[in-house]
């Protein structure tokens, strides 16, 4: 809820190129406890006050000499930083009324004036309008929260990259097809194949050797989602001789917990105790 302290704190602009209009509207206003009033008799000054000043409420008439009401709110549009309009249009004028408000205006006060109407009409008013406000304020901390939190996340991933690289042979990742969008590491060398042979299933020919139950087994894995730790393969080479790996992975997710992809490090323990 807004408090009445937030409420007789909204800055408010009265626009009317009657004098004795805009000293009624004055006086009402501060005798209702409204601490930041201000006016124009000029509509064209109200689009710079309001770029300036960024009201909570203008009070605007629609019949005004050189640049009428509709042509202020008109103007008042083009405020960028401002998307919600928040004019209270006055009209002695009933069939002005639809008008304004598909302009634009978000209510009307009728002349001549009831002041009971026009206070409560001032008072709903402000209440939407500073509740749009403190909207608009959640939603922008809001965003630059998660635009922190993303940057964190960012930051620990390229951490996390950096202490797997070092710590492991090789670092690989894939999407959510099996195909690898990643591989850093001595791979070639190191098994004599690309690593997504062996991943699709290369068990024969120059890459060929491998163990099929463990193959298989890791397979399963990966396509049951699963993470994997310390999982060892083996690979007998053509010269008879038998390679040991160790492989550790675990399923990524997105934002929206969707599943990704893998990701993963790798380790050769041939000559490892």
């Amino acid at each position: 809820m807004i408090s009445r302290a937030d409420l007789h704190a909204a800055r408010i602009l009265i626009v009317d190129d009657q004098e004795v209009n805009v000293t009624l509207l004055e006086q009402t206003l501060r005798q209702a406890g409204y601490e930041n009033v201000s006016s124009t008799m000029d509509p064209q000054a109200v689009c710079a006050l309001h770029r300036r000043d960024s009201y909570d409420l203008i009070l605007l008439d629609l019949q005004m000499p050189a640049m009428d009401g509709f042509q202020v709110m008109e103007a008042l549009k083009t405020n960028d930083r401002d998307a919600y309009l928040p004019v209270l249009v006055i009209t002695a004028q009933p069939g002005h009324k639809l008008r304004a408000l598909q302009a634009g205006a978000k209510d009307f006060i009728s002349k001549p004036f009831d002041l009971v109407e026009v206070k409560t009409r001032i008072h709903n008013m402000l209440e939407v309008r500073l509740l749009y406000r403190r909207l608009e304020m959640h939603s922008k901390e809001l965003e630059a929260a998660v635009r922190e939190r993303t940057a964190e996340l960012r930051e620990s991933e390229a951490r996390y990259r950096s202490l797997t690289e070092l710590a492991s042979d090789w670092y690989w990742e894939q999407d959510v097809n099996g195909s690898f969008t990643k591989v850093s590491g001595p791979v070639l060398e190191m098994l004599g194949l690309r690593v997504d042979a062996f991943v699709d299933g290369g068990s024969s020919g120059a890459g060929g050797g491998w163990n099929e139950a463990q193959h298989k087994e890791l397979q399963a894995a990966i396509a049951g989602r699963r993470p994997f730790l310390d999982f060892v393969f083996t690979r007998t080479k053509a010269n008879g001789t038998m390679q040991k790996f160790q492989v550790s992975g675990e399923p990524m997710f997105g934002p929206a917990c969707e599943f990704i992809g893998y990701r993963g490090i790798g380790l050769e323990i041939t000559d490892r105790k």
